[in-house]
């Protein structure tokens, strides 16, 4: 018998100095049955990283030809895909056709950097690609927060994240590996 995706309720505020942006949403997250925690707050995070009315969380990681988030134009085109881990080059390209903005999310330390050695070259032609690395020591510590109801509180300052889930704060700083043009 298949296994059902665990339903997580997180009321999520943001406070990103950095955009002007400070808003309340409260989410309804799937946790597939082959999600890690650490994978799930990232997803959060990111969708916080990014946060605006529009922004969806979409099947992710049960299916293919989605994103982890992403958000449409009232029309549906798709302006921005926010893809979690480690995708391979043609994913990578696949992606930016499609939307008018990419961002990679890749955690997971030493393989990570691997996989941007690997992949980076291939991706100076996308303009449209953002490629962010959060420290493997962050997601880790993130993960411990992880909760099926969940008040976490974002703040974003000069780039630096603040995450708080109950008296729990995490600090998390991305780091840019590829800016988009």
């Amino acid at each position: 018998m298949a296994q059902k995706a665990t339903i997580y309720k997180v009321e999520l505020s943001v406070c990103d100095m950095d955009r002007h942006y400070y808003e309340t949403h409260k989410l309804t997250v799937a946790k597939h049955p082959s999600e890690t925690d650490e994978r799930l707050m990232v997803r959060v995070l990111a969708f916080a990283l990014n946060a605006d009315e529009h922004l969806e969380m979409t099947k992710g990681i049960s299916t293919d030809d989605e994103p982890d988030i992403w958000q449409k134009s009232l029309s549906g085109e798709l302006e921005l895909w926010v893809s979690l881990g480690l995708p391979s080059e043609k994913v990578v390209r696949q992606s930016c056709g499609k939307s008018d903005k990419v961002i990679v999310c890749s955690y997971g330390g030493r393989t990570a950097e691997m996989w941007w050695e690997k992949i980076k070259n291939s991706t100076t032609r996308f303009d449209n690609l953002q490629v962010m690395n959060f420290a493997e020591t962050a997601t880790r510590e993130l993960s411990a927060l992880a909760n099926r109801s969940m008040q976490m509180q974002v703040n974003i300052q000069d780039g630096d994240v603040m995450v708080s889930v109950d008296d729990d704060i995490v600090y998390v700083t991305p780091v840019e590996w590829k800016s988009a043009g």
